[in-house]
């Protein structure tokens, strides 16, 4: 059994110490916000927070993530909408959506670590989260929004 700490709720979870924590998340937590894109830790669509930190979870053995604690995109809020998630809803960030909550959780864990970030900080903390249908310039907008430097729409 492994123990877990996801969205502030401990689990003990029977899985393999070398399962990807994004099928533990998904098949054994029910949590499928987190997403299967590439597999190979490249697009972004499995990013979680782990101690705050953008981390993707197609690669990463579950077994490494004991004693952490993980935030899913369903954990972010408590009541209600995070600012960043309401910027992503005023800027119409989403198209077709699926990259979304692997945007959100990295664009929340920038804005823990820097909470006044520069183009150049938003270009380069989101550069390793893809997204197909090229909502980038919107993407940095509500960074920029919930960072308290850009307006609504």
């Amino acid at each position: 059994m492994i123990s877990l700490s996801v969205n502030g709720q401990t689990h003990q979870v029977d899985a393999d110490p070398s399962t990807p924590l994004l099928w533990v998340l998904r098949d054994h937590l029910g949590l499928t916000g987190t997403k299967f894109g590439c597999g190979i830790a490249q697009c972004g669509a499995c990013t979680v927070n782990i101690d705050g930190a953008a981390r993707r979870t197609c690669r990463l053995q579950v077994s490494a993530v004991e004693g952490a604690e993980i935030t899913t995109i369903e954990g972010l809020a408590e009541d209600g909408l995070t600012p960043i998630q309401q910027a992503w809803i005023d800027h119409d960030v989403v198209q077709c959506g699926y990259c979304q909550s692997g945007q959100i959780m990295s664009a929340t864990a920038l804005l823990k670590e820097n909470p006044s970030p520069t183009d150049e900080d938003i270009d380069t903390a989101m550069s390793r989260n893809i997204c197909r249908c090229g909502a980038y310039t919107r993407i940095r907008a509500a960074i920029k929004q919930a960072a308290g430097q850009g307006e609504a729409r």
